[in-house]
């Protein structure tokens, strides 16, 4: 805020001149050489009065940032640097707050930046005015409007990326708060010979390469279209691609643009299926074909792509291939159908091709207006926006130019009419007397070309019209016969001798002067163009149409209103076009925004002085300045001039009482400034020369740098009284202090010797008295020895007789009692370490303590066994209680025991809960399973196994079939007898049920298993939990086991298997199973 605050006029840190007004000297040079100063130091906007000139910088600049749009509100115009924002704020202010309609001329030559300066007053007003749902509704259509129009209305040029094919006007409706409520879109000439032809180093229209690059595989196929631009004839090759476009972007861009102005899902889908229409038309080719009468027709080559076209748009493919053959007259009440050669089906072909495109151009701009038109009927406020095609002078000049450049002719008329009008009005309003000012009129050269008996247009529609053969030639014909005379005219083949040998003037071209300068325009076309001639026969072709949209674009083509009449051409339409665009721009307060190109390289930091000169010339801004110079230079308000330069008199220095008028009239007698170098006005004062201005400004600022001098001194001054004080104030604060701080430390001093001589003398006083307590301290002892050795004696005498009686006794004892502490303390150092197995325990020392040395064995690895079960938790408490019952049940009577040890008990061999295969037997177990594994089941028929799953549980043990996990057999803890075993390196073992137990019928079960130390285990310690009862568990090479009603002894014995190590199981006979063990 301080910054701005600061800044309070354009005169402020100006690089170069801000308004070419105060340009001093005036000439083609100064002005260049200030424009290219400013352009170099990032300054693009210069003012001429109240027109903007605007340089394409090409390339981002931080220039149009919130901060900035904040910056700009609500300022005066020329309060801060010239920029794009303030002419945008002083129009939306004269809308809302003086009822003024305003509307803002954007104009410039191909390239110079006419469409992105549109968008920036379009963003402005748009983050000035109000808030709230509905008009930010209106706000995002009316700015998102923007994006569809350039993708269907834009293309890349030579001079410009995204060059404007069409003109535009926008009018923006605003309500009497200044809000938006809607808007109304004008297109002018859209460039439909481009849909067909692109001169060389050009693009098509941006829609056609977006929907190829951005549109999906799917939607493509829909459309009928491939990827690949060689695919059609219609797109240019050699620039398909433009660098730092991405045409895919974009198309998302477009549709959802689309989506935000209203455009409904099937009208987009319409519209696209035009476009791709469209786009295979161009792939339409023709064949000569002799008919018997001698007449030449054309046949198409490859039907397939007229068929596709015929799908998309709805077309009974019949019908359209007769439009492209034949061409039907009709004469008041005959018709005459005649055959197309060759030439002319490509000419109705591309004739289709460009109107069907142009109408669905004319139609998007229709549909647009209807979304963002305003909804209310009460009065409006009107911002027109006018972005319209610049000045045009190419190589190869043609019928699009000449009307681009009628358009800019008509333009510059209007502004120059403006400008003065503006300038009078101010100047009568002031009261200040008008002269006359002499310019160019270029009302003559618009004359030319519109004049209703000899304009150039007008002999074009006649020659159109006329019966009879009708060529180039002979229009050109006519124009050398009408205008020979006229000043602005040159024909190499008019009667005037001055051009006859003009070289650089063929015979088919004629030139204009133009106010921007000579163009030269080739005649060829020009009628054609003119004409902009579509086939009835193709026009009820497509009305037949099924395809909603395009029947509802050639409303022509309905037999039913069948029209005689000759269509208007394509001069006339767009001569009154611009009629109604004049007339609408007369009607609001002009905003002129001027732009110019600085390079033809699309380069930034390039500043090229011949190009950007022959802009200034053809954009009339020297004649522009001039205009604006011819009475006052410069003129301001009282106040903020009085506010300015009021320190260049004493009396209006520092505050002027009286009103802002008379402290001006008193400021300039003060001065002494000539009284023809400036008049009063009602509220300002007018400055006729640039010179005095920039005098005041001189003056102005040498008296700044007085002023600061003065401030300077004073500050200077008031600083060093300010230091000296403080400094004398600190001087007495540090005196005091430091007084205090030394009558401190002598206190301390005396202090510190006082203690000093009374710790002295204290000292010796304790010392005397430590002294003659010592003393008696000793007498005391030695009276106390002298006793104790005088009564020593006496005892000694009394038991001398009893000593010698006992002392054998005693030296025993204290020897024995010497020998145990040696001991204790040896064992001490030679502990062996705390860990159960370690069997390492010290060598007895003596015999006599062989007794104590084992017990001290036995209770110390006691306590280290205890220690370690200290360790464990429950878990591991289990399992190891679990090892132990094993090794206790199998233990030097099983020989497969050893290799269990080492392999932790895991019970849940199988995740029966986590694998959905055995979901049925985890529901039909309603207990905590104990053990879940995979076991061989033998049959005692044959001794084969089969796979059973083996689950033990706190009450039964069930056997599952593995593969259905069905429940086959369920047995009670109570009702296993015992389990039976070998003694071998094997895993088969049998449960004996109990006779008479419900489960005893089908017999006892013959097992094999990987993990049978364990399972025996756990059964064994479940059934004594359970059951209270230990289960027997009986290993023997030999036993019996009960298969229903008989009994078959099973047989272990040693020998070589086929299968390796694995035991196997062989039947004998009725009564003997034998089990082969390796």
């Amino acid at each position: 805020m301080a910054k701005m605050e600061a800044k309070t006029s354009l005169l402020d840190n100006m690089i170069g001149v801000g308004d070419m007004v105060l340009l001093e000297p005036l000439d083609e040079d100064s002005f260049i050489n200030n424009l290219k100063k400013r352009f170099d130091h990032n300054e693009v906007y210069t003012y001429i009065g109240s027109v903007v000139i605007s340089i394409n910088p090409y390339r981002s600049l931080p220039i149009y940032s919130p901060e900035k749009v904040e910056e700009y509100r609500n300022r005066n115009f020329y309060e801060l640097s010239p920029h794009i924002f303030a002419l945008s704020d002083e129009a939306y202010r004269s809308l809302r707050d003086q009822d003024k309609d305003q509307c803002i001329l954007i104009t410039g030559e191909s390239g110079a930046g006419k469409t992105e300066a549109s968008k920036l007053v379009m963003s402005y007003v748009a983050a000035v005015c109000g808030k709230g749902a509905e008009v930010n509704q209106v706000k995002e259509q009316l700015l998102q409007s923007n994006p569809v129009l350039e993708a269907f209305g834009n293309a890349k040029t030579v001079r410009n990326d995204n060059s404007s094919r069409f003109g535009k006007y926008m009018d923006i409706e605003f309500d009497f708060k200044g809000d938006p409520l809607g808007g109304v879109i004008s297109n002018y000439l859209l460039e439909k010979s481009r849909v067909v032809k692109q001169p060389r180093g050009e693009r098509n229209f941006h829609i056609f390469y977006q929907i190829l690059s951005g549109a999906s595989e799917d939607f493509l196929c829909e459309l009928k279209l491939e990827r690949d631009f060689s695919r059609y004839n219609y797109l240019g090759l050699d620039s398909a691609h433009v660098n730092g476009v991405d045409d895919a972007a974009n198309f998302r861009t477009v549709r959802n643009a689309m989506q935000i102005v209203g455009f409904m899902d099937h009208e987009t889908q319409s519209v696209f299926e035009v476009v791709a229409a469209v786009l295979k038309l161009g792939n339409i080719e023709f064949k000569p074909e002799s008919r018997v009468n001698g007449l030449d027709e054309s046949k198409i080559k490859d039907k397939n792509e007229l068929k596709e076209i015929c799908e998309l748009t709805g077309i009974d493919q019949s019908v359209l291939e007769r439009a492209f053959s034949f061409r039907t007259v009709e004469a008041k009440q005959e018709k005459v159908s005649t055959t197309l050669n060759v030439a002319q089906a490509y000419y109705a072909r591309d004739a289709l091709a460009k109107n069907l495109y142009s109408r669905l151009f004319s139609w998007l701009v229709t549909r647009i207006n209807e979304s963002i038109k305003a909804q209310t009927k009460v009065r409006k406020k009107v911002m027109g926006v006018l972005d319209i095609y610049g000045f045009e002078i190419f190589e190869d000049n043609s019928f699009e130019q000449f009307i681009i450049n009628y358009c800019n002719e008509k333009l510059q008329q209007i502004f120059i009419e403006l400008t003065l009008k503006e300038e009078q009005e101010e100047y009568i309003r002031e009261g200040i007397e008008w002269t006359h000012i002499e310019y160019f009129n270029n009302a003559i050269i618009c004359d030319l070309i519109e004049n209703n008996q000899t304009g150039i247009l007008a002999m074009l529609d006649e020659e159109c019209l006329r019966p009879g053969t009708v060529t180039d030639e002979t229009f050109l014909e006519k124009l050398n016969q009408v205008c020979a005379t006229h000043q602005h005219f040159e024909s190499r083949m008019s009667k005037c001798s001055r051009f006859l040998n003009d070289t650089s003037l063929p015979h088919s071209c004629f030139r204009i002067q133009h106010y921007a300068g000579k163009v030269m325009y080739q005649v060829e076309g020009f009628v054609d163009k003119n004409n902009d001639l579509l086939y009835r026969d193709l026009s009820q072709a497509m009305w037949k149409a099924s395809h909603s949209l395009i029947k509802a674009l050639f409303p022509e083509g309905n037999p039913a209103k069948i029209n005689l009449k000759r269509p208007p051409t394509a001069g006339s339409q767009f001569k009154a076009s611009v009629a109604t665009l004049m007339k609408n721009l007369q009607t609001k307060n002009p905003n002129y925004i001027r732009c110019i190109k600085p390079n033809d390289k699309k380069a930034a930091h390039v500043f090229n002085d011949a190009l950007v000169c022959h802009q200034i010339r053809y954009l009339g801004l020297l004649e522009n300045v001039r205009v604006r110079r011819a009475g006052y230079a410069f003129r301001q308000a009282y106040e903020p001039c009085l506010e300015r330069y009021k320190m260049l008199c004493r009396q209006t220095w520092p505050h002027w009482r009286g009103a802002a008028r008379a402290g001006v009239e008193v400021l300039f007698n003060e001065l002494e400034i000539p009284e023809e170098e400036f008049s009063f006005g009602r509220s300002k004062i007018f400055i006729r020369n640039p010179r005095t201005l920039f005098k005041l400004e001189d003056l102005r600022k040498q008296r700044l740098e007085d002023l600061a001098t003065l401030i300077e001194k004073i500050y200077r001054g008031w600083k060093c009284r300010t230091r000296f004080l403080l400094m004398k104030k600190s001087q007495i604060v540090i005196a005091s202090w430091y007084r205090r701080y030394a009558q401190q430390k002598k206190y301390q001093k005396t202090k510190s010797s006082a203690v000093t001589v009374q710790s002295y003398i204290r000292g010796w006083k304790a010392r005397k008295l430590l002294r003659e307590l010592k003393h008696q301290k000793r007498c005391n002892e030695a009276a106390t020895i002298i006793a104790a050795y005088w009564h020593g004696t006496q005892v000694r005498r009394e038991y001398r007789k009893f000593f010698r009686a006992n002392a054998g006794r005693k030296i025993y004892e204290f020897t024995l009692q010497r020998i145990m502490q040696k001991y204790f303390l040896e064992m001490k150092k030679k502990m062996p370490s705390l860990s159960p197995i370690d069997k390492n325990w010290p060598a007895r020392p003596y015999l006599f303590l062989d007794s104590t040395h084992k017990e001290l064995k036995r209770i110390f690895h006691l306590w280290r066994c205890k220690k370690y079960r200290d360790q464990f938790t429950d878990q591991q408490k289990l399992i190891y209680e679990e090892k132990l019952e094993a090794s206790e049940l199998f233990k030097d009577k099983k020989a497969l025991y050893p290799a269990s040890v080492g392999q932790p008990f895991q019970g849940a061999y199988l995740e029966i809960g986590k694998n959905p295969k055995y979901k049925k037997l985890k529901d039909a177990v309603d207990e905590k399973i104990i053990i879940a594994e995979v076991v061989n089941k033998i049959n005692r028929a044959n001794g084969k196994a089969t796979s059973r799953i083996f689950l033990l549980t706190k009450n039964n043990v069930l056997l599952a079939d593995q593969k259905s996990g069905n429940i086959k057999s369920e047995v009670p803890l109570g009702d296993v007898a015992k389990v039976s075993m070998s003694s071998q390196n094997d895993g088969f073992f049998a449960v004996h049920l109990k006779e008479g137990s419900g489960a005893a019928g089908k017999g006892d079960f013959l097992l094999s298993s990987d993990h049978l130390i364990e399972m025996a285990t756990k059964l064994y310690r479940t059934t004594l939990s359970q059951t209270k009862q230990k289960l027997n568990i009986e290993i023997a090479d030999e036993f019996l086991v009960q298969f229903r009603q008989d009994k078959v002894c099973v047989k272990f014995i040693q020998g070589s298997q086929k299968n390796g190590n694995i035991p196997t199981c062989k039947r004998k006979n009725n009564r003997l199973l034998e089990v082969a063990v390796p």
